[in-house]
């Protein structure tokens, strides 16, 4: 029974427990800024826990971890600004709850179910690390490169009723994330010549454009009207809401963590796909997806907090990092002399324990903090317009530069803010642009991986597709998804419902 002592460690030491706290606390408000990134905040405290006990620095880098995935949702859904990308299915239904006047309901939503999804997927980490281990292990490059395509296929699903506009934004955001050097040869692809262009485009530059500078454009246009009053006298949701959407946060949660288990992915994917999953799964929602469901707000939010313990799988069993935040937690073990993969849960058992009792003492402060200074946060929403979009933009600014202190970045934002303003009054939604930004180098790689692996033969790609039982699988489920979007489906399922003659 000695790793019940390693268990609740952090619970009984003051000062671990003290660490903890700050770093919920702090990750909040950093996720919540946009710019801001919980993998840079890990960095840069690896730096100032050099020197510290390596329980020490845990404490204090996974408390950042948990409350900044979290704390993506607050701005998502006050200022329709998602702090991380994971938080782009968030702001899609929780901004009009804001504009409703119902943001407390929102974020008191949002927090207890990331709560609930974070416990789930810590849950996963302490009872099912080899078992999901093995499963990821299992994946190859093939397998990620599917992955990537159902997710560009997934955006759109987030574009309304029009799937040619999603796909077309989807498809935006992938051209966007090919700028800068080939990873494979070093060439540039569409630098125009230019040296600035050499490194590509930042996604997080692309994301505050298209949302924060592309919404206080068009926010120009509402200048006159009367600002909406949030209600936050009843933040903690109602009972009979956590039970309504129990069932459906548990799915998202599992979701999440199969996803979180997968190297490299993290939880922008699982968000993304538990969104998806609840807008199928919902028939008849209170209020249609897009314009407030709360269905479309617990999923997303149950999904990226369960891939917090999910990234930690990978992590610590195979010594391969779940997302950008294990990789630098990564960094910190071996600074401290440990080596992570299949060894490490066997020689130092304690390790694991502590981060399994840390994760979940660091989840139970996100539901403290998560439930505190939601009024604060909702005072920025009634805020009068004319004072509101200047700092917006000011504040989108100093984000932009933040992330390599060069200013062409903040020329950057204000260009995809005028063209998602424009895409934006044409009915198109951003939010595909991003993931297209992010999954489309995730797949680029993976397919050069892939073709490098069948030597080049495209008949050997092909048939590696149909002689692997995961690629045929993934395989089967994209070409399903590609026909439900098409004519033909409507045509098939409006020839089942009629009656046989």
């Amino acid at each position: 029974m000695e790793f019940i002592g390693y268990l609740l460690l952090s619970w009984l030491d003051p000062s671990l427990l003290l660490l903890t706290a700050a770093g919920t606390l702090a990750g909040i408000y950093v996720g919540a800024i946009p710019g801001l990134s919980v993998t840079m905040a890990a960095s840069i405290l690896i730096s100032f826990t050099f020197k510290w006990e390596v329980n020490e620095a845990l404490a204090l880098i996974s408390g950042v971890f948990i409350g900044g995935v979290y704390g993506g949702s607050r701005t998502a859904i006050l200022l329709n600004i998602p702090g991380a990308p994971s938080a782009i299915a968030t702001a899609i239904e929780g901004y009009p709850m804001a504009k409703r006047g119902e943001a407390g309901t929102a974020i008191g939503l949002t927090t207890v179910m990331s709560v609930i999804g974070g416990f789930v997927g810590i849950l996963a980490l302490a009872f099912f690390a080899p078992m999901i281990s093995k499963i990821a292990i299992m994946f190859t490059s093939r397998d990620y490169l599917l992955l990537g395509m159902i997710g560009i296929l997934l955006v759109g699903t987030l574009s309304g009723e029009s799937f040619a506009k999603g796909a077309f934004a989807g498809a935006l955001g992938v051209l966007i994330g090919m700028v800068g050097l080939d990873p494979m040869t070093a060439e540039g692809r569409f630098t125009f010549g230019t040296i600035t262009l050499m490194g590509g485009i930042p996604y997080v530059v692309a994301m505050i454009g298209f949302f924060g500078v592309a919404e206080a454009f068009v926010q120009l246009h509402k200048l006159d009207l009367p600002v909406v009053k949030q209600k936050v006298d009843r933040i903690i949701p109602k009972l009979s809401d956590v039970k309504r959407y129990f069932w459906l946060a548990m799915r998202a949660s599992g979701i999440g963590t199969i996803i979180g288990a997968l190297p490299g992915t993290g939880g922008d994917i699982a968000a993304l796909l538990a969104y998806d999953d609840a807008k199928r799964a919902t028939k008849k929602p209170e209020v249609p997806f897009g314009e407030g469901a709360k269905e479309g707000l617990i999923a997303p939010e149950a999904a990226n907090n369960s891939a917090v313990g999910g990234a930690f799988i990978p992590m610590l069993t195979l010594g391969i990092p779940g997302d950008a935040v294990t990789a630098v937690i990564i960094g910190a073990l071996y600074i401290h002399g440990l080596k992570p993969g299949p060894l490490m849960i066997a020689e130092t058992p304690h390790l694991f324990w502590f981060i399994v009792g840390n994760l979940t003492l660091a989840n139970i402060f996100l539901l403290i903090f998560g439930l505190t200074g939601i009024k604060v946060f909702t005072k920025i929403v009634e805020c009068p317009k004319a004072i509101l979009i200047p700092l917006i933009i000011i504040l989108s600014s100093v984000g932009a530069y933040a992330i390599q202190n060069n200013p062409v970045d903040i020329y950057w934002m204000l260009l995809f803010g005028v063209i998602g303003y424009f895409l934006k009054t044409y009915g198109f939604q951003v939010g595909p642009i991003i993931l297209g930004v992010i999954l489309g180098p995730m797949m680029d790689a993976n397919y050069r991986r892939a073709m490098i692996g069948a030597r080049g033969d495209i008949g050997t790609f092909l048939w590696d597709f149909l002689s692997n039982p995961i690629s045929l699988i993934l395989l089967t489920a994209f070409l399903l998804m590609l026909i439900s979007q098409t004519p033909l489906w409507r045509i098939v399922k409006q020839w089942r419902r009629e009656p046989s003659s």
